[in-house]
């Protein structure tokens, strides 16, 4: 089998195939992934999505997390629980218990 190099796959096409504009900043579930919309997406318009990259994000609980803790996108903010949550990388700066906020590599 041979592969074809297209692009480095920072950002990827997507279609908005919602009634909603999607804004860009906006966190997406794409299968079993996420990107963020690098710009805003009128419904059914092209526009970038970004699958790479470190995002800062809302931690779903006050708890410690650290550098390469494997960590998912939850409803309400990031956690490092797996169960029923999408992967969404891993903690790429320390955010200690008292923050509301972690880096997050995503897609890794």
């Amino acid at each position: 089998m041979k592969a074809k190099y297209c692009h480095k796959g920072e950002s990827l096409d997507y279609v908005n195939k919602t009634a909603e504009k999607i804004a860009a900043g906006d966190v997406l579930v794409m299968g079993g992934r996420i990107g963020i919309a690098g710009t805003d997406i009128e419904p059914e318009a092209l526009g970038a999505v970004h699958v790479s990259g470190v995002f800062e994000f809302t931690k779903k609980d006050k708890t410690a997390m650290t550098v390469g803790t494997v960590v998912y996108l939850a409803a309400d903010g990031i956690t490092t629980t797996k169960t029923d949550n999408t992967p969404a990388g891993y903690v790429a700066a320390a955010s200690p218990a008292e923050s509301g906020s972690v880096w997050v590599k995503i897609n890794a």
